[in-house]
């Protein structure tokens, strides 16, 4: 398992926490020049850009394996003014939030299996590409509530061998953006098979779906 690793410049530490990587490569595209690819030994240097614009980029990372904070007890990554999860195509769920997956506080960010493949549960590993899993980003709108506060703790929990149970404020994205679902407490398909994605429909009883959960 890769392991987490810290890089130390004059104004921030950068954390790469490898389990948590999908190789989505946003960082390396987009500034290269601190997230360096394919290169033998450290790959990210925080000195060799603006920190302002090292910063921009991690907050890019959808699956957390990135973050940031200051030296000498200074700023953190702030969680985001609104919950959200959003649905990739025939892919995972992009989580941003005051983030809770079963317990670990890491990041505000992750993405997360909704294949049923992943070899990292809770986590998306890749899976979903190789196993040929195909589902919406385009999910269509339901229950559309108007949240008095949007934001704060989100706890998502896995369920053994079930759903993801999610606790908070949240609204559910489309890949393009439009609004899916609002509210404060759902259960959310990890298994691959619910009809109602990314809703859970209880499809993972009758396809045997085994998976660990977490005590909430």
């Amino acid at each position: 398992m890769p392991s987490i690793d810290e890089y130390n410049g004059a104004h921030i530490t950068v954390v790469n926490d490898g389990k948590r990587c999908i190789h989505s490569r946003y960082c390396v595209l987009n500034l290269p020049e601190v997230f360096k690819p394919n290169v033998d030994g450290p790959w990210i240097d925080p000195d060799a850009a603006a920190t302002e614009a090292a910063i921009a980029v991690i907050a890019k990372c959808p699956s957390g394996a990135l973050r940031w904070r200051g030296e000498a007890g200074g700023h953190e990554e702030a969680p985001p003014g609104v919950n959200t999860i959003r649905v990739w195509e025939d892919g995972p769920l992009a989580v941003q939030a005051e983030l809770s997956v079963a317990g670990d506080k890491a990041s505000h960010r992750a993405t997360l299996c909704r294949c049923g493949k992943s070899f990292n549960k809770p986590y998306c590993d890749g899976m979903h590409r190789k196993s040929g899993f195909k589902a919406t980003g385009e999910p269509e709108s339901g229950e559309i509530e108007t949240l008095a506060v949007k934001n704060g703790p989100l706890a998502v929990t896995p369920t053994k061998d079930g759903p993801l149970h999610v606790v908070g404020a949240l609204e559910i994205c489309a890949a393009s953006g439009h609004t899916v679902w609002r509210g404060t407490e759902t259960w959310l398909c990890r298994c691959g098979h619910s009809k109602n994605k990314p809703f859970c429909d209880g499809s993972h009883e009758a396809a045997g779906f085994k998976a660990e959960g977490a005590v909430e």
